[in-house]
């Protein structure tokens, strides 16, 4: 079943490596540049909602539960929002 998997997987990786070899320069930087722009903002995003809950918990200890949960959902948020920016990205490889 494993091997089925990997199998799979790797079959895939090959297609989008054999993808990619037939793209034009161009594109294929472009692909790469979103997407990693979009990974960068959504780490910088969720790294400052981090840094605000704990000095928020720290001021008020008593809204702990609170401001964790928001903190949850805003960073599931910020993540859809990279994830739908990186697959927008990636599908500039395959559409020509």
């Amino acid at each position: 079943m494993l091997t089925m998997i990997m199998g799979a997987i790797l079959a895939a990786a090959g297609e989008v490596a054999e993808a990619v070899m037939n793209l034009q320069p161009i594109a294929a930087l472009g692909a790469a540049l979103g997407a990693s722009l979009a990974a960068i903002g959504a780490g910088i995003g969720i790294g400052k909602i981090g840094g605000s809950a704990m000095e928020a918990i720290a001021r008020q200890p008593e809204a702990a539960g609170d401001i964790r949960s928001n903190m949850i959902v805003i960073a599931a948020l910020i993540e859809g929002v990279a994830l739908f920016a990186v697959i927008v990205s990636a599908l500039a490889i395959f559409i020509k």
